[in-house]
């Protein structure tokens, strides 16, 4: 495969995508540095494998531009096929044929010339710790061994870029640990890794991450630099009986920035330690005047709730002005 000369591995500028009048995807911008783990985070039918699918050549953008390895998302898309590598969030090998051939079949597919096949198949197999089980039928694999076979027979062809859409769905928390490990490897070898996912936990293993929502990419940074940004808020663990009503009775009191429910207790945002208490107390006068409230440290979930619950705010009182 030819070799690319590139400085940015993504580059887009207010790349859209719409379906009709239904805008998926709303000029978004972002940059993705050569070897950067690059998370695309947000809740299912933001955005986010609309974007992928414009960047890996596979829908065309409606606005903007773009490049991915330094060709053009509009103009190279075909081109820009045979240098990425594309793991989809749906298992897309043939569970009927083994392991070993899959990976001869994928080999077919990108090309690959005969004298390296057998070298990138060894190299697949080790990289993804299949050696005693290459002689599988696919079909018999554990989810997280299906995972691994995905993603070596996804770079074989030694692709600088790798799209990873969704690819720890449906699959253990300890095989996601796992898989996140050769994700890693693999960026020490300077291969750019972008991916999918809604797991926030999953956003900690990324250098930088974007997350998206309704169609729109409302923050961008590095994990660290996100809490950081966010540590100006006050964030609580509120315990009470029935914390579904208590969200509901606080969410719109001054100075609340957003209250969600975790589990058998709530996550209150606010802007100040005073506003905190004075919502404690509404709620000691009404709806849950059991409420034990407790000072936590923003996990990224609690700082990705807070800020859609400020989008969903700041854009629900731009509907009601234009109505």
């Amino acid at each position: 495969m030819q070799q690319l000369r590139f400085e940015k591995a993504v580059d887009v500028t207010n790349l859209e995508k719409r379906f009709g009048s239904f805008v998926a995807v709303n000029r978004i911008s972002l940059t993705v540095n050569r070897g950067e783990i690059f998370g695309f985070l947000g809740p299912n039918g933001a955005g986010k494998s609309t974007t992928i699918r414009m960047l890996c050549g596979i829908l065309t953008p409606d606005g903007g531009s773009g490049t991915v390895a330094g060709l053009d998302v509009r103009a190279q898309s075909e081109t820009i096929k045979q240098h990425i590598g594309y793991m989809s969030q749906k298992f897309s090998l043939y569970e009927d044929l083994t392991v070993e051939e899959n990976i001869d079949f994928y080999s077919g597919i990108y090309r690959i010339p005969a004298h390296k096949k057998k070298e990138r198949k060894e190299w697949a197999i080790g990289m993804a710790g299949l050696e005693r089980h290459r002689n599988t039928m696919t079909g018999f694999l554990a989810g997280g061994w299906k995972q691994r076979l995905s993603l070596g027979c996804a770079i074989l062809h030694e692709p600088p870029i790798l799209f990873l859409d969704e690819p720890t769905s449906g699959v253990d928390p300890i095989s996601r640990r796992r898989f996140w490990d050769l994700i890693s490897d693999l960026a020490m070898q300077k291969i750019t890794g972008f991916v999918t996912t809604h797991f926030r936990e999953e956003a900690e293993y990324c250098d930088r991450i974007a997350l998206i929502y309704r169609g729109e990419m409302i923050a961008l940074g590095a994990p660290r630099s996100l809490k950081s940004e966010e540590s100006r808020h006050q964030f609580f663990d509120v315990s009470c009986r029935n914390p579904l009503v208590a969200v509901e009775a606080v969410r719109n009191l001054p100075g609340v920035r957003d209250a969600a429910a975790f589990g058998t207790s709530f996550h209150l945002s606010t802007e100040s330690a005073q506003v905190a208490q004075e919502a404690l107390g509404f709620l000691h006068r009404g709806a849950a005047p059991d409420a034990v409230m407790e000072k936590i440290i923003p996990s990224l979930e609690d700082i990705f709730v807070s800020l859609i619950e400020t989008y969903d705010k700041s854009h629900q009182g731009v509907s009601e002005v234009n109505q």
